[in-house]
């Protein structure tokens, strides 16, 4: 077996880069915040769960084995108001986005997580946690049956998100303006919902508890979810950047003061992803999901690829310019492995162990090293492509192509992008109304109606294709 590679990673908490190492030395155990199941995921939401996904991958890469646990928020505000105005049941509403989520987690080849608990499933979790909160005095219920974390009682709150008091207490004011609407039962506007007392609008979305029928806050859930599979002492805990402040540092109030373990010993985030340089947002029209950019044409690997072009600790502009990339990119790949597979006959038939115990060999060893440097999966492509281009496929005896196909499958392995079969241009059959457009568009050039042949170029890149001009005509391709 080959020598590990230490991974080093940036820390939210110390805001260094720390080499991970399992804290039982033998299974790196990470949590990371899942989705709330009321609607599809957008590409920002998947731009996390992808970061996520290419870290568990060059862990187990690596050789160490991981436990992966990912939790689901099926009770919420957003799933009982919505769910309420389908006229479905809570549970038939949130199974239909949870099989959703699935289905794009798996188009887009994420591992799935070992575990992945329900917040509903665990409402009993939840209780007993709050229990022991109120039991060592930080916590209490007021008096409409809702129960509040004593912010004050913990005098480490604030370390993970490093912000002054007075922010942390604006910032708590603002969350609770937008989530609980409960300021006016709280001690302090500091102070968070562990417990919300049952509401008309929450129609029969209510449990039982010792402080009346309700149901939990919305940051309770992790906390007794990771203690249940994780133990009071973990490897990791993982989000998008958006979620330290309040969601984790409530989590980590929460969890610190009802066990007496540190919690999460390291802190992994995901920055912002952004569209065309401007914020996603549904009024905006461009927060897409992976079924918008599909329908556009484009395939589930090149979505993935832009994902991870960027390193995850920058805010990634998404722009359909880089998806085309990541068409050029997964294709020049693709040719590069059909080339190296001629040599060989037919494809090597290897597991991934086979895979991990070959490693990246000496052509690949660059991107490895950028992948356990923080995860610079833009500088391990950049690493591919550089042996990709210096690398002559024909040049090689039949070993050396074999060996060079297990390091370019272990680093693909790594980042998790399946590579998709070269297309044929020429097989590529071009449907009648894109032929017409097509023809539309080079008779607009001939007469050099430029603003004419700009609108149909226009409409035909929205409808996934592009034309390319030649001396004698033009050809339809498909992005």
């Amino acid at each position: 077996m080959r020598a590990l590679m230490p991974l080093q990673l940036h820390d939210t908490l110390t805001r260094g880069s720390r080499t991970l190492t399992p804290l039982d030395g033998k299974t790196l155990r990470f949590y990371c915040c899942g989705p709330t199941v009321y609607g599809p995921a957008h590409i920002g939401n998947f731009r996390t769960f992808v970061a996520q996904d290419v870290f568990r991958r060059v862990v187990e890469m690596g050789g160490i084995p991981t436990l992966h646990v990912r939790n689901l928020t099926d009770v919420d505000d957003k799933t009982i108001r919505d769910s309420q105005k389908a006229g479905q049941s809570l549970t038939d509403f949130t199974h239909f986005w949870t099989e959703k989520f699935h289905a794009d987690c798996a188009a887009l080849n994420l591992l799935p997580p070992h575990v992945e608990p329900s917040a509903i499933a665990h409402i009993p979790h939840q209780i007993r946690m709050i229990e022991v909160l109120i039991q060592r005095g930080h916590a209490y219920a007021a008096a409409d049956g809702s129960v509040y974390f004593k912010v004050s009682s913990y005098k480490d709150y604030g370390r993970l998100s490093h912000l002054e008091d007075r922010e942390l207490k604006l910032g708590a004011s603002d969350a609770a303006g937008a989530m609980d609407n409960d300021e006016y039962t709280k001690d302090s506007l500091a102070d968070f919902a562990l417990w919300k007392a049952r509401k008309p609008e929450d129609g029969p979305n209510f449990w039982p508890s010792p402080w009346g029928d309700g149901r939990p806050g919305w940051h309770l859930e992790c906390s007794a979810m990771s203690l249940e599979y994780l133990g009071e002492d973990f490897d990791v805990h993982s989000g998008g950047i958006d979620l330290i402040f309040p969601h984790h540092e409530n989590e980590i109030a929460q969890s610190c003061c009802s066990t007496h373990g540190k919690f999460a010993h390291h802190w992994f985030h995901a920055a912002h992803l952004m569209v065309d340089g401007g914020k996603m947002s549904k009024s905006l029209g461009n927060l897409y999901t992976l079924e918008d950019l599909q329908k556009r044409g484009f395939h589930a690997a090149e979505v993935r690829y832009v994902l991870i072009s960027g390193h995850y600790l920058t805010p990634l502009n998404f722009t359909f310019h880089s998806l085309e990339s990541a068409r050029q990119g997964t294709q020049k790949l693709a040719k590069f492995e059909k080339a190296l597979t001629a040599i060989l006959g037919s494809a090597p038939s290897v597991t991934r162990d086979k895979l991990i115990a070959h490693g990246p060999g000496a052509l690949f060893a660059d991107a490895w090293k950028c992948l356990n440097h923080d995860l610079n999966v833009p500088g391990a492509l950049g690493a591919v492509f550089g042996a990709v281009n210096k690398t002559k496929p024909a040049g090689l005896t039949a070993d050396e192509a074999r060996s060079v196909w297990m390091g370019l499958h272990f680093i693909l392995e790594a980042i998790g992008v399946k590579l998709p079969p070269v297309i044929d241009e020429a097989a590529v059959e071009v449907p009648a109304d894109i032929a017409e457009l097509a023809e539309k568009r080079w008779q607009a050039k001939q007469s050099k109606d430029w603003p004419a042949a700009d609108a149909y170029r226009k409409e035909l890149d929205a409808l996934g294709w592009i034309i390319k001009d030649n001396k004698d005509g033009y050809q339809a391709v498909r992005k």
